[in-house]
């Protein structure tokens, strides 16, 4: 008996893949939970974990194959001792799997009813464990010591009886709610280079791909509106110098990006009605501030998010970031890492860039870019004397967010950044 292996889906908005890499080759034997392949994502490249056991068959799907759909099948799997004909799986290959309705990338997601703490410790599933002896893959096992699920007694559909994640009778997720259809950013037209011109043609990544098509339903579907506050940054300096000599002994450096995602959040805790998502016929408001922090990577950008950086320390915003940096560089981020967020903020103050205009990241409704501090002239208290002057400048969706709105907005931002020591409170 033959198990077909088929290409996965490695975040909820992946519709295809690219199989950048096999990491196995026909005639492997492979157990539960050996990586059997590379995938590469709109977002990252990340590795497929085998569910089953047996051996390589056949794999149906080339190395650098494109725009493979989810569910195709892309190798098959037979048991110990069985042989395969090559020939008669391709004949019976069954292809792609149908699509079935595909949810935008963009379209907005009913957020879960805020709870608190308290009633987070007390919803919680106390952590078992998971006795080793129970044929499970490994991640039905990760699951189920996470929600507390003892596999005893649990009927594996697997191959050989071996538990699986279907198995554990976890709740299918919500369905996400659908906003009207956006055009298609392939729709607009597409030119090819001059003829005269010497020039090279380089294929688009999927991460390129899906870089471009967000960002232009973003600029012709979400009415964006633009605000910008000039904040002196000399007593925040001040500040991050003396905090980083007391932190030099845990090993942890705090950047000025730090400081301003601590204020971003901060500032959308006072001002609570920015901190919100259009949602179609509805307006969905956060009772936190998720901050996707913009991290440029080969080939493109990714957005990690810094889970409610209102109510963490300075330190540990400044390990986060780093960790997750590194991680999205090195093309290690998983979907936890950088879904959701509630706002954004984009900061090329490090490349000299005076001031930006940045392009909102759909669903959110709120996006903080930033420049360079430059040295220039200011009225500091009645006289005119050299200050540190850094633009932040903010887009809006004006369909969730009003003008007045976002003005007191910036003007909470601003003061934070000018008076640090609120950051630090």
């Amino acid at each position: 008996m033959t198990i077909d292996l088929k290409m996965p889906a490695l975040s909820p908005t992946m519709e295809k893949g690219t199989l950048a890499k096999w990491l196995v080759k026909k005639g492997d034997s492979i157990r539960s939970g050996d990586l059997i392949a590379e995938i590469e994502t709109d977002k990252a490249t990340m590795e497929f974990e085998a569910v089953d056991e047996g051996i390589i068959a056949e794999l149906l799907v080339a190395e650098g194959t494109d725009d493979v759909a989810v569910g195709t099948v892309i190798a098959r799997l037979a048991e110990e001792g069985e042989t395969v004909d090559a020939s008669a799986e391709r004949t019976d290959s069954p292809g792609p799997a149908p699509a079935a309705a595909k949810p935008l990338p963009t379209a907005p997601i009913a957020p879960p009813s805020p709870i608190s703490a308290a009633e987070k410790s007390s919803a919680a599933p106390a952590p078992i464990v998971i006795d080793e002896t129970i044929k499970a893959s490994p991640l039905a096992k990760r699951i189920a010591a996470a929600e507390g699920i003892s596999l005893a007694g649990i009927k594996g559909s697997g191959s050989n009886g071996r538990i699986v994640k279907a198995d554990l009778g976890l709740p299918a997720p919500a369905a996400a709610v659908m906003a009207p259809a956006f055009p298609s950013a392939n729709t607009a037209p597409v030119y090819g280079p001059p003829v005269d011109v010497p020039h090279e043609a380089t294929k688009l990544s999927s991460m390129r791909k899906t870089i471009a098509r967000r960002l232009s339903e973003s600029k012709q579907n979400v009415p964006h509106f633009y605000l910008t506050a000039r904040c002196r940054l000399d007593a925040l300096l001040k500040q991050r110098g003396e905090l980083n000599e007391g932190l030099a002994s845990r090993g942890v450096k705090l950047s000025v990006n730090d400081m301003l995602i601590k204020a971003l959040a901060l500032a959308m805790v006072e001002v609570p009605d920015v901190n919100v998502q259009f949602g179609g016929e509805q307006l969905y408001r956060f009772n936190r501030a998720d901050i996707s922090m913009a991290v440029a990577i080969e080939g493109g950008l990714i957005t990690p998010v810094i889970r409610d950086a209102g109510g963490l320390s300075l330190s540990a915003i400044a390990t986060l970031t780093k960790s997750l940096a590194e991680k999205a560089r090195a093309g290690k981020l998983v979907p936890e890492d950088y879904q959701g967020g509630t706002a954004s903020i984009s900061n090329l103050g490090m490349f000299g860039i005076d001031e930006m205009f940045p392009v909102i990241n759909p669903p959110q409704a709120l996006i903080m870019g930033i420049g360079s501090g430059i040295e220039q002239p200011w009225k500091i208290d009645g006289e005119i004397g050299l200050a540190t002057i850094m633009a932040a400048t903010a887009s809006f969706d004006h369909r969730a967010i009003d003008g007045a709105t976002a003005a007191q907005f910036m003007a909470a931002f601003r003061d934070l950044v000018e008076n640090p020591l609120r950051i630090l409170v």
